[in-house]
């Protein structure tokens, strides 16, 4: 045949028949979070910069870029820039496979600033903290690319006891690294809590006695808790520090008293000895020795502990390592155990050799956004080769740990602060929280394994319009057991109330009204033969109280049973006597009082 084109015939017709089976394309999808961003050269001067960021654009992003609420709007990889030299394409592609930044997921699960990001050990469940006073439980298993959200949404600082419980916004939440089965979470109250990797608490911890003076006779923290951490050997203890001055060791199987009680006395705080506890580091060398608990205070100081105690006595203090009354919010301490990194609210990043604990060894400026977000942090990689911190402008840096220059500068949230930021080990994946409610997960495909690579490995769910509750109509409330049928016909709830339902008696359906406990006459209206049959004592509402005392007073007077033994020496009782006046106001006030109660 003149002109058939075989390759046009077996694209239009099947090649076989029956259901076929659609193969998710798994490359696609991971090169559709792909990062358009060009990384920032670490050793270009101020003016260079300015005029890379004027060349690509607001933020530095590869295309254009929209500032309104900080989210990045990327272009497809055509229109991207190709203007760029072969060398800066041979560096970025170096950084990529260096650093996991070269793709990225976006969870959009908080309302307001997320201020604490933690990972179990395994990589497995993501837990994010926020001032909207709410923790997210994330499952990477569970989830694929068209259902980033989290399937669990728990408020910490409520109680099950109380009925009106306040909501306080979230500094700490922190998985046991030698437990991961533990979650350590701290709002702003003053007492934290041990919960499970579900969110259900197992331990709270006690509030001390606020009219003690000596902090070490009380059995927990009197003010707002302001950071935690997990001890780094032993998987039953944790440290939590705040306002009072004190950092307490807790037993997680112990919440009524805390286990050891270390008191920061300062001497800026004058009299009083007392400074607010702004960040702590727990930390032990990996190539064994003892272990090291590092502390700043809002006097400016840094104080550090043998990590396995004694805690009677401070082994190293520093004054002035940051200026007084400024908010140092985040510290860390290498893996070796020599080296701590500390970020103060006084715009500067220090670095600090624990085995000569005086002065800095490098000192760095830094845009702190600690005044606004006290949770603001700074931490080493697991490695330890680099330390990684967010800036006021939405960049992510990797500094060099013996310079504290940085080694790469990439744009994730563009206008809007970068505050808390995670390096997981075991997924080598970069998580970030910013302050415009977005949690960004940063990986390469290449060095990087499972989380965000396993959620791009899974087929898209199929949308369903079951799936908006906006377009569904619930029947519960139109069809009852006492309407449709009789009690044969009642619904599942209906005859298994408490399935679904919370200790607290709520239900784990973020979209169920809370539905109030049903009394005896609820489902119908009794009648008042059957109040007086079934309830005792009913007949006492409508009578008189004041003539039902009286209808025993003759019988008191003829055999007065419990006022016998003082009978010839009680007084006689002399009544005044009223004018014919006072009897008739008495007599009207008396009829007055008569017609308010039968109405």
């Amino acid at each position: 045949m003149d002109g058939f084109d075989e390759e046009a015939f077996k694209k239009f017709f099947p090649g076989g028949f029956g259901k076929q089976d659609k193969q998710t394309n798994i490359a696609a999808q991971i090169d559709r979070t792909k990062r358009e961003v060009k990384e920032k050269s670490a050793t270009a001067t101020p003016d260079a910069r300015e005029e890379l960021e004027d060349e690509e654009g607001v933020g530095g992003t590869g295309g254009r870029s929209d500032r309104d609420g900080g989210v990045r709007v990327q272009e497809p990889a055509s229109k991207v820039d190709s203007d760029s030299d072969d060398d800066d394409g041979d560096e970025d592609s170096e950084d990529e496979d260096e650093f996991p930044v070269s793709h990225e997921l976006v969870f959009k699960t908080h309302e307001r600033a997320v201020t604490t990001i933690t990972v179990d050990p395994a990589g497995s469940r993501m837990i994010t903290g926020s001032t909207d006073c709410s923790l997210k439980f994330h499952d990477f298993a569970s989830m694929t690319p068209t259902t980033l959200r989290a399937f669990k949404s728990v408020d910490p600082s409520t109680r099950k006891r109380s009925a009106a419980a306040e909501s306080h916004p979230v500094h700490i939440a922190q998985f046991n690294p030698l437990s991961p089965g533990q979650v350590l979470a701290i709002t702003a109250t003053p007492q934290a809590k041990i919960l499970d990797r579900d969110g259900e608490t197992i331990t709270e911890f006690v509030k001390g006695d606020m009219y003690l003076r000596d902090m070490r006779n009380t059995k927990g923290h009197i003010s707002e808790i302001t950071c935690g951490t997990w001890s780094p050997t032993e998987s039953n203890l944790c440290l939590t520090a705040g306002t009072d001055s004190t950092l307490r060791i807790w037993d997680v199987n112990m919440g009524r008293s805390q286990k050891e009680v270390i008191v920061h006395k300062s001497r800026a705080a004058g009299a009083a000895g007392r400074s607010r506890m702004t960040a702590v580091a727990w930390g032990s060398p990996a190539q064994g020795g003892n272990n090291v608990l590092v502390a700043a205070a809002l006097d400016g100081s840094l104080v550090m502990w043998g990590g396995n105690g004694p805690f009677t006595r401070p082994s190293g203090v520093i004054q002035e390592a940051h200026t007084r009354d400024s908010w140092t919010s985040g510290l860390d301490i290498s893996s070796d155990g020599r080296l701590v990194v500390s970020k103060g609210g006084d715009d500067t990043i220090k670095l600090w050799d624990t085995r000569k604990f005086k002065q800095p060894i490098t000192t760095v400026a830094h845009t702190s956004v600690s005044k606004y977000y006290p949770t603001s942090n700074i931490l080493f990689s697991p490695n330890g080769a680099n330390v990684i911190t967010g800036t006021d402008t939405g960049d992510l840096l990797i500094l060099n740990p013996a310079t504290l220059k940085p080694e790469l500068t990439t744009a994730v949230t563009p206008g809007s602060p970068l505050i808390t930021v995670l390096w997981h080990e075991k997924l080598n994946q970069i998580l970030t929280g910013s302050a415009n409610g977005e949690t960004h997960m940063l990986y390469n495909p290449s060095i990087s394994h499972n989380g965000a690579v396993l959620i791009m490995s899974k087929a898209p769910k199929r949308r369903h319009i079951d799936d908006d509750p906006s377009l569904t109509t619930s029947l519960a409330p139109g069809l009852s057991g006492d309407t449709a049928g009789g009690p044969s016909a009642a619904s599942f709830a209906s005859r298994h109330p408490t399935v679904g339902l919370t200790a607290s008696g709520r239900s784990r359906d973020p979209r169920r009204p809370h539905l109030p406990v049903q009394t005896p006459f609820a489902k119908s209206q009794s009648d008042e033969k059957y109040i007086k049959a079934n309830i005792p004592l009913s007949s006492m509402r409508d009578e008189d109280p004041r003539e039902a005392l009286f209808k025993y007073a003759e019988k008191a007077e003829k055999d007065p049973v419990f006022t016998a033994a003082w009978k010839h020496t009680q007084p006689t009782p002399i009544f005044a006597e009223l004018s014919e006046e006072e009897e008739e106001s008495a007599g009207e006030e008396e009829e007055r009082l008569k017609k308010r109660v039968k109405r």
